[in-house]
């Protein structure tokens, strides 16, 4: 550790404390991943064993990169690349009366997508897709961070914890105790995080997982042996839930200043069945990013941020993109 000056606290969660160090040796700033140990458990906590093993094989330029890992005593800490901002900072950051500019909404969906699609890929699960794990840096490129929550699946598919995923980027699957669930998590993760983007609001935002599954239900209906065949035999699963009836997720978005393919690519994402979600692969291929990059919106009484200044990457290691001030 000696090669590391710890300056400021990023974070600090149930396994550990973030800290912004500067690297002796080189001069350059890095995150600094304490993890901590847990009394009474004997090893390295499952948490830390499971990033590090991730990171290690995920190689990807909007995957954040594990540089070193350093134990002390009984702590095992990651140093990983260092970025100042969040998306959710980035997204608090705006003035209340702005939103977020749609060419920027649509350069992070596509290197959110991009590096969850390269992990599917690989048969991992991120499993904690939220605005506080997506790192901006200098360049506007994404990067995914936090994989302690990560996991590597197989088939036949084998049970799962439910104890994943933020509460307000959490799939109903979870909600509902399904042991057996995939991909399709993540997908609805994205799912609110695209409308958090363009609305600067969480698309549902319950305090426990009941009010949570409620948002859904008041949303998208109640769901039913019709809408989400298999639904009454999850664990979770109650046939006295309050019954709303219709969903109202594209009304919701009618009136939003957005493009109509990302009212179409929103509908397919936050959908009840896992199966009918679109995969990563879908997603980047939805007509919704035609219209991102000629850039036809619905509403012309915009109220979004234009001229951000700062460079957006288009695709993964190719275009880079300069949002001006006349776009």
């Amino acid at each position: 550790m000696e090669n590391y000056e710890i300056k400021t606290t990023i974070g600090e969660g149930t396994y550990g404390v973030v800290y912004n160090a500067l690297n002796r040796s080189n001069g350059k700033f890095v995150a600094l991943k304490s993890v901590k140990h847990i009394p009474g458990v004997e090893g390295l906590p499952s948490t830390a064993i499971r990033e590090i093993s991730l990171l290690r094989e995920l190689k990807h330029p909007n995957i954040v990169t594990l540089l070193d890992v350093v134990i002390v005593d009984s702590s095992i800490c990651l140093i990983l690349e260092y970025h100042s901002m969040s998306l959710r900072q980035y997204l608090e950051s705006l003035p209340a009366s702005q939103l977020m500019d749609l060419k920027l909404v649509g350069s992070f969906l596509f290197q959110m997508t991009s590096a969850i699609l390269y992990c599917h890929r690989r048969r991992v699960m991120h499993r904690d897709l939220t605005p506080q794990n997506m790192l901006i840096d200098g360049v506007g490129r994404i990067k995914l961070a936090d994989f302690g929550l990560g996991c590597c699946f197989q088939l036949p598919m084998r049970a799962l914890t439910h104890e994943v995923v933020t509460l307000w980027y959490r799939a109903p699957e979870i909600l509902m105790g399904c042991p057996r669930y995939a991909c399709p998590v993540d997908i609805w993760s994205i799912g609110c995080i695209f409308f958090e983007m363009i609305t600067k609001r969480p698309l549902f935002r319950g305090d426990s997982e009941i009010d949570q599954l409620f948002c859904i239900f008041r949303l998208l209906g109640t769901p039913n042996e019709q809408s989400w065949p298999g639904v009454s035999t999850l664990p979770d699963y109650k046939s006295t839930f309050p019954k709303w009836t219709s969903n109202q997720l594209t009304q919701l978005m009618a009136d939003l200043d957005i493009y109509n393919s990302a009212v179409d690519l929103l509908a397919k994402i936050i959908v009840y069945q896992p199966a009918k979600r679109l995969s990563a692969e879908q997603i980047l291929e939805h007509e919704y990013f035609n219209d991102w990059q000629s850039g036809v919106k619905k509403n012309k009484h915009s109220k979004r941020i234009h001229g951000m200044g700062i460079l957006i990457a288009l695709k993964p290691c190719s275009t880079v993109y300069r949002v001006s001030e006349k776009d």
